[in-house]
């Protein structure tokens, strides 16, 4: 089976390259010859979105924009010290985000529409002003009702304008909000831009607002909640402490307060106990010593002798006998009267000092038994209050419960007090975190549409769209335009191209009697349509490609028999009858024995135009009707000579007739006789009668519209007749538009043709 190659669409389809490398001077022709041959679109497009443009221009109503600046402040006032009730969000870049947003709500553009009374407006509510606006706003009003529109018709229908003309932005990563809004009114732009802004602080300050007054009610009911909470656990409290007999002094419970008394109490009490049985005991101590000598020395240690007068007397009184009777001792000597006296009367003062001494041991016995006594009283309260401690402390554990309780209700109670005062307070006085910093005004310029930028954005989309347009039409041209697409896709010679041919004005020229049987040649008509342009014009650039292929069919018959030529076609209307008319003409014109036979059996459509008036032809002499010499046709100018091909009723198999054993006799026969022998065969898509001629024919030309014959009709067809294309002499395109052409090849351009081939009298 016959394999194609597939070519590129854009890539320069007049030069075959086998290399996968391309340079960029063939990138550049490649360029220069798309631009070529699509620059009248590429061109167009633009202009016509500059037409556009300028309608748009010339029909758009003006509009202008009018700013205004808000900032989300994060110094904010702080009247109150104490926190607030609702807590406020920390300022950051989602949270500005987040504000944006809400100034796009439809809450705020409602706001909006409510306080300037944009349902009342046209620019809001009407078909929006200008050429195209009102063209708009008529289509729908076509396929609607003319009942007057509903409020709320009318508000969706305002929201959705000034939705669509406001633009609320963050300026970069600052706290800065723009708002804008762009109308057809230059003060009411303003207006809207201010009243976004406000709109914006008045709901931030409504919600602040309802949120605070909800807060306040729900705390106004949970403080009814603890207060009655609080006086039911102390009220519990209250009962406990008297069920359970328990006195509270100053904070403190009256056993707690006896107990640390008669703690304190009985430390005392022992400690004056022991006091006085040690005072006890030393003076018993002396009293039991028998040395009255050291009872006075003694006596002087014990506490209450030194304030004792009379021990003090005698005491002192005893000192002087002491020193008077070591004097008179000493002088007068031991024995003496008045030193015996003197100690006589020492041993009277010592009798007396242990006499005042038991009465003071009495004092201290006494003493101490009244000190044991309160010790043993204070003991025995002790015990008592520690016995009631301890069935108290019991008591206690649920006591500190029930009080913990209460004091936690009365807590809870006072903050939500304090938070309950507060919110009452910022209820007078909301804040927000907003405020606008440059008020809109009215604009003093329109904002669109901007001329230049309008122009420049249409030339250069249309531009764009223009160039695309170009490559999509590149890329959809799947026909043969060159020479070189046809050697590359097909791999076979493209002979010529022949140029389109305008048809003259066809004449018919009297030929006397063609219509019976005789031994006279048939003349065939002659008229001036396109059939004889190659005889009428012989100077022209079709006549020349006629010439080519003539002498690549001559050069070919130096290597094979070449006299039989077939002249086929993908599908009809291609232009091979024409093709192969010029072909036997020029060659019969040059002097050569040349007969031209219509193949096609099945439109033998050569014929109508050739002798129309042919009665018989090689269907008859095949079926031996008919001789060969009675349905010959000649051509007086050029002795060409044609055998027609007349079909009285469709044939059924023709192509068994082409392929018959007669045929191929017929052909050889004729073979001895002309020249060259150029035989017009049916298209070889449609048909398989081409496939049939294999043994008459020497060499087949395929004929291919230039610019229409899709290159996938071609590849089906020749790759479905394998032994058509080995014996294909070459392709020749046909009806080529020469100046269309020239943005294909250049090499075959317009300059090539018109001022090279005028030289040698070429004309179109």
């Amino acid at each position: 089976m016959l394999q194609i190659e597939k070519s590129p669409s854009f890539a320069a389809p007049d030069r075959a390259t086998g290399s996968e490398f391309v340079s960029s001077s063939e990138l550049l022709a490649s360029f220069v010859g798309f631009i070529r041959r699509q620059y009248q679109i590429i061109l167009l497009v633009p202009l016509l979105t500059l037409s556009l443009g300028a309608v748009y221009l010339f029909t758009a109503p003006p509009r202008y924009t009018a700013l205004a600046k808000m900032i989300i402040d994060t110094h904010k006032v702080q009247l109150f010290q104490q926190q607030s009730v609702v807590g406020d969000i920390t300022v950051d870049a989602s949270a500005v985000e987040s504000e944006v947003e809400i100034m796009k709500s439809e809450n705020i553009a409602l706001s909006v529409i409510k306080d300037l009374h944009l349902t009342e407006d046209p620019e809001f509510v009407g078909s929006g002003g200008g050429l195209i606006g009102s063209i708009l706003g008529f289509i729908p009003s076509l396929f609607s009702s003319a009942e007057p529109q509903s409020q709320f018709e009318l508000t969706r229908r305002a929201l959705g304008v000034l939705q669509g003309g406001m633009t609320v932005k963050r300026v970069g990563l600052t706290y800065i909000i723009d708002i804008s809004f762009q109308s057809l009114n230059p003060d009411r732009a303003a207006q809207v831009a201010n009243g976004l802004a406000d709109a914006y602080v008045v709901d931030q300050l409504e919600a602040k607002y309802q949120t605070t007054r909800r807060a306040a009610t729900w705390l106004q009911e949970r403080l009814k909640e603890l207060r009655g909470q609080a006086s039911v656990a102390e009220r519990a409290v209250l009962d406990y402490k008297v069920k359970n007999n328990i006195v509270d002094t100053g904070g403190r419970l009256m056993n707690e307060q006896q107990l640390a008394e008669l703690n304190s109490s009985i430390v005392q009490a022992r400690a004056q106990t022991a006091e006085a049985k040690a005072r006890l005991d030393r003076v018993q101590q002396i009293l039991a010593n028998d040395d009255l000598d050291v009872a006075a020395v003694d006596s002087g240690t014990v506490t209450d002798t030194l304030h004792n007068d009379v021990i003090t007397k005698l005491r002192q009184t005893y000192l002087d006998y002491r020193a008077k009777e070591s004097d008179w001792s000493r002088r007068f000597g031991v024995n003496h009267l008045a030193a015996v006296s003197l100690r006589n009367q020492m041993k009277e003062i010592r009798r007396s000092i242990l006499d005042e001494l038991r009465r003071i041991a009495e004092t201290y016995k006494s003493d101490y038994e009244i000190a044991k006594a309160r010790e043993d009283s204070v003991q025995k309260s002790l015990g008592e209050i520690v016995s009631e401690s301890q069935t108290t402390n019991q008591a206690q554990i649920a006591l500190r419960e029930l009080d913990s309780t209460a004091q936690t209700y009365r807590a809870l109670y006072d903050n939500f007090l304090q938070r309950y005062m507060e919110s009452v307070q910022q209820q007078s006085f909301p804040i927000t975190e907003a405020r606008l910093i440059t008020q809109a005004s009215r604009p003093m310029r329109k904002s669109s549409p901007k001329s230049l930028l309008v122009l420049a954005i249409v030339l250069v989309g249309g531009g764009i769209l223009g160039f695309g347009t170009g490559m999509l039409r590149e890329m959809s041209d799947r026909v043969f335009r060159t020479t070189a697409q046809v050697e590359t896709i097909l791999h076979t010679d493209c002979l010529t191209v022949l140029p389109i041919v305008k048809p003259a004005a066809t004449k018919e020229i009297p030929d006397g009697d063609n219509g019976g049987l005789s031994s006279v040649p048939r003349t065939i008509v002659r008229n001036g349509g396109v059939l004889w342009h190659v005889v009428d014009a012989p100077f022209t650039r079709f006549a020349e490609a006629i010439r080519n292929v003539k002498v690549a069919i001559d050069l070919a018959g130096v290597i094979k028999s070449n006299k039989v030529i077939g002249i086929t076609s993908s599908l009809p209307n291609e232009g091979k009858t024409t093709t192969a008319t010029a072909l036997a003409q020029q060659m019969s014109h040059s002097g050569a024995r040349v007969l031209l036979v219509d193949g096609d059996l099945r439109n033998p459509s050569l014929t109508r135009r050739l002798a129309p008036k042919a009665t018989v032809g090689i269907v008859d002499v095949l079926a031996g009707t008919a001789s060969l010499q009675d349905v010959l046709w000649t051509d007086p100018s050029t002795n060409l000579t044609f055998l027609p091909a007349v079909v009285k009723a469709r044939l059924q198999h023709s192509s068994e007739m082409l392929a018959s054993t007669m045929t191929r006799q017929l052909f050889d026969h004729l073979r001895g006789s002309y020249d060259y022998i150029i035989v017009d065969l049916s298209p070889l898509a449609p048909i398989v009668d081409v496939r049939s001629t294999l043994k008459l024919i020497d060499s087949y030309l395929f004929v291919i519209e230039w610019g229409r014959t899709k290159i996938d009709v071609v590849e089906h067809a020749l790759s479905g007749a394998r032994e058509i294309y080995d014996n294909l002499l070459g392709v020749i395109l046909n009806k080529a538009d020469i100046n269309a052409l020239s943005r294909y090849e250049g090499h075959r351009g317009k300059y090539y043709y018109n001022r090279y081939y005028a030289r040698y009298g070429y004309t179109d």
